[in-house]
């Protein structure tokens, strides 16, 4: 069997991936690999646009199309990167507990109460036992990984799947804080009666005393509710997109406003990246776009930042990627996560290559 710099030395990153192989048709094992991502095709409580639990499949069958010689970490790909699928039952569950929320949702948006629909109460339970079995097995997974010395990112599904992986950030390197991408505050307590919302992950995560701060940007979607939870918390601080463009119209630099956001965040820094913060056009079939949002570039720029400040990103997601009738949107996830695994090792010290300059 060859070693992996065999495999390096026989590898032809200029021609197209391995059809056979993992993630960007590269031709390594898991335990070749310095970077897992951990893929969650999980989306039961969407109550809008669906999708996002195809969004692993639509990035993965994306990525071998992917240039391997990335202008930031041109050696990136020599690192190895690897695309844990996750168990079966994780997909067939999230299909099977999908169906089961739809007429609870239906029923809430008329109007109902499930006081008096004991039988959609009882699927209601059944849904939240699932989703808080989903959080303690990814939380379990995540962490052999890490255990196994691996730098692990989250590949959602929509964007209530990361909870375990942040219990397991939390297990292994105590408090750190989360810089979150977003339309949307994800601060909605038990989003219609579901415990693991996907619009209430960062409410249960700053729940979480490992979770020292939250730092959100490109916000431009929120209620009263969630509001009130980011005025009674000092653990959140917002950048809304309609701040943060008034700001940049009057002359505030983008830089300036990355650097500022990254300032207020603790030592250890983990990621979360739902992609519609992104302008819609990047993301057409996302789950709940928006108007207005961030460009690609702006996005990379703000992570190039922080993978080169004093702080160390102990863990990424990417999430509500939603396929289409073409690959446009597995596209731009693929791409996205490719340029977040490379900050992730450069942040981490991992040898990456110097920049390609023209």
């Amino acid at each position: 069997m060859s070693t992996k710099q065999e495999k390096i030395a026989n590898f032809d990153p200029s021609q197209p991936g391995l059809a056979d192989a993992s993630i960007y048709g590269l031709p390594f094992s898991a335990e070749e690999s310095e970077i897992i991502i951990v893929s969650v095709p999980w989306e039961v409580t969407v109550s809008y646009g669906a999708g996002a639990s195809d969004g692993p499949a639509a990035i993965f069958d994306a990525s071998f199309q992917v240039d391997l010689l990335h202008q930031d970490f041109p050696e990136l790909w020599k690192l190895g990167i690897y695309l844990d699928e996750g168990p079966a039952h994780w997909k067939a569950n999230s299909d099977l507990y999908k169906a089961m929320a739809q007429p609870i949702i239906e029923a809430l948006e008329e109007g109902k109460s499930l006081e008096h629909l004991p039988e959609l109460k009882a699927d209601l339970d059944k849904i939240n036992e699932a989703s808080r079995l989903l959080n303690s097995e990814l939380k379990e997974r995540v962490s052999s990984w890490i255990d196994k010395g691996k730098r692990v990112i989250l590949l959602g599904g929509d964007h209530s799947t990361p909870y375990g992986y942040y219990e397991a950030l939390a297990a292994t390197y105590g408090q750190f804080g989360i810089l979150h991408f977003d339309a949307h505050m994800d601060l909605r307590i038990a989003y219609e009666g579901f415990t693991y919302s996907h619009a209430s992950i960062m409410y249960n995560t700053i729940q979480l005393p490992e979770v020292t701060k939250l730092v959100q940007m490109g916000i431009r979607d929120f209620c009263e509710q969630e509001v009130e939870v980011v005025k009674s918390s000092e653990k959140v601080k917002v950048f809304t997109d309609a701040d943060l463009k008034k700001e940049q119209f009057e002359g505030k630099t983008w830089k300036d406003q990355v650097d500022e956001a990254i300032a207020l965040l603790p030592k250890n820094v983990a990621v979360s990246f739902d992609i519609d913060a992104l302008y819609q056009w990047y993301c057409p079939n996302t789950g709940t776009p928006v108007p207005g949002g961030l460009s690609y570039e702006q996005a990379v720029y703000a992570l190039n930042r922080l993978a080169e400040s004093d702080k160390k990103i102990i863990g990424m997601d990417i999430v509500e990627v939603a396929p289409g009738e073409d690959e446009w949107d597995g596209n731009v996830g693929a791409r996205l996560l490719f340029h977040m695994c490379g900050v992730l090792a450069k942040n981490n010290g991992l040898n990456v290559g110097d920049k390609v300059i023209f």
